[in-house]
């Protein structure tokens, strides 16, 4: 599976990007089971509003299907969501 992110926004208006192939990665299996236990192909993340938040734009793609969501960084996500951007912040 292929996972690529964007990161953007906050005060400083920073942005960020990261890739990682579960291939490659040593913990490529968990990273798989996560994305599932997410379902990330199904369901999304909810929407705050704030234009001073970070938001990710998430993209998974496992060859079958691909999707693209959008994930505000306020600290509200879901324990799964912040493991995701933990494994995709040490990707690099």
């Amino acid at each position: 599976m292929k996972i690529t992110a964007r990161a953007s926004g906050g005060f400083a208006g920073r942005s960020e990007r990261f890739e990682l192939d579960t291939g490659c990665h040593r913990d490529g299996r968990a990273i798989e089971s996560l994305v599932d236990s997410l379902d990330f192909f199904h369901a999304a993340p909810g929407s705050p509003l704030g234009a001073d938040l970070i938001h990710w734009e998430i993209t998974a793609d496992d060859g079958r299907r691909c999707r693209t969501v959008t994930l505000f960084d306020d600290g509200s996500a879901a324990p799964g969501w912040q493991a995701l951007i933990e494994h995709l912040r040490g990707s690099r």
